[in-house]
Order: structure tokens, then sequence, then C-alpha cells
């Protein structure tokens, strides 16, 4: 036994593979070690050491997976009508302001996080916008944009040097202290090939909702500010 070194191991730990001899010892062992005790799957075994155990464990964790991906999509919430009339309702005052809103099935990513909403009193988008500033590897999540909200002041809390966040602005040093001028908003242009990824230029001076006029969304827009004089391998449409 591993834990009190006196008594004959009877069992083995899945998770960290120690050897105990009785129950007390087992447990002595998890709080010890901080183990759980439950094998991880998804563990890394080399080529070497691969059996047929290996081989089943894989294949019934692939079978779990399987069994889960199915009872999401049998989940009441995925065919729930006031889902599909919200999404419905959604797509369709986006395209009468020509938008292409696209949303996702239910259980991916973008759709979980996903808060827009439309106000039919106002009539105005309140959007869920993703900034990304690629330069200091820093990504920003702002909920209940409205749709007439010029780009410039959306960036201000975040780039302005006077009005940003003292943390965020640290952060974003390198953003809030090269000249406006040398600011560039883009967004990527969907249903391209691979290797065309292409990039849209936002107008700045412009509101949210006349600069996604004529473009393609998936579930909600994520806005990339760069600088002109690093971004490398971000090529704008028409360049």
């Amino acid at each position: 036994c591993e834990t009190c070194s006196q008594e004959e191991a009877k069992y083995r730990c899945p998770r960290c593979m120690k050897y105990s001899c009785s129950l007390l010892c087992v447990k002595k062992h998890k709080l010890l070690q901080s183990c759980n005790g439950i094998r991880d799957k998804t563990a890394f075994v080399s080529v070497n050491e691969f059996t047929d155990l290996n081989l089943l464990s894989d294949y019934r964790f692939l079978e779990d997976v399987g069994r889960t991906a199915d009872a999401a999509a049998r989940h009441p919430i995925v065919h729930s009508p006031s889902t599909k009339k919200f999404l419905y309702g959604l797509r369709n005052r986006a395209r009468k302001c020509n938008i292409d809103l696209r949303t996702m099935p239910v259980g991916f990513t973008k759709r979980r996080e996903n808060s827009t909403t439309y106000n039919a009193v106002e009539k105005k988008f309140y959007w869920h916008l993703k900034l990304v500033f690629p330069h200091c590897h820093a990504e920003y999540v702002l909920k209940g944009v409205p749709d007439d909200k010029i780009l410039a002041d959306i960036l201000k809390p975040y780039i302005d040097p006077v009005e940003s966040d003292p943390v965020v602005c640290q952060r974003l040093k390198m953003y809030t202290m090269s000249p406006q001028s040398d600011v560039q908003i883009l967004m990527k242009i969907e249903n391209r090939k691979q290797n065309s990824v292409r990039y849209y230029e936002l107008d700045a001076s412009r509101s949210l909702i006349d600069n996604l006029k004529g473009k393609v969304i998936i579930e909600y827009p994520t806005l990339f500010v760069v600088l002109k004089t690093l971004k490398n391998d971000m090529v704008v449409l028409g360049q």
C-alpha cells in the first residue's frame, strides 16, 4: 500500500494508479493527493503502451460522446417554438436592415454566447459584440451595444488615452500610444475559402448598423482592432 506502507495492496486508483490496501487508505490518498479517483479518459498513452483495453476505452468514450450529442439534439429547448420564433424574428429584422444574420445550431459556443436582442418599441438592435486586439492578444466582450452607436465611441473605453480604463489602457498600451489615424477596424468576410481570408475595413466615424449593412454576420459581429503598420497577414478586401 502506497499510503500506509504496511498492508498488502488490493486496489489501484484508476486516476493516479497508486496502490491502496483498504477503503480507509483509498479515502486518505484521495484527500492527500487531491485525487477524485475517476479515470482520465483522455490521458495520453504512448504507442508502445497502447493495448486492447485502451482501444476499448477509446471506443466506449466515443460512444459516450455520441450519446451525449444525441441527447442534446433531442433536448426540448432545441425544438422549442419560442426559441425558433425568437431566432426567426431576429434574422427577419436583420434582413430588413440589409444584414444577412445567420444563427448556428443549439450547442455551438457562439450560439450559447450570443446575447443579441431586438427592441421592437425602439426599433433598434442591441448587439452582442466581440472586440479583438490581436497585437496585444486581448479580447473583450460587450453586451447590449445599441446599433446606432458610433464605432469610435465603442472603442473609446479601450484605446482612448484619456477616457480608457487604467487597467485596460495599460494592457492595450500599444494602441493608446499610437496615433488614431493608425488604428484600423476590420471584420472578417464570412463564406470564403480558408486560403483566401479577407477583411472588410469599417468606418469608425459611422454607426455600428451602417457598418454591418450588406454583410454576412454569423451570430454576432467580431471586430478586429489593428494598427496599419503591424497587420501583416490581415488582407483587406480589394487590396
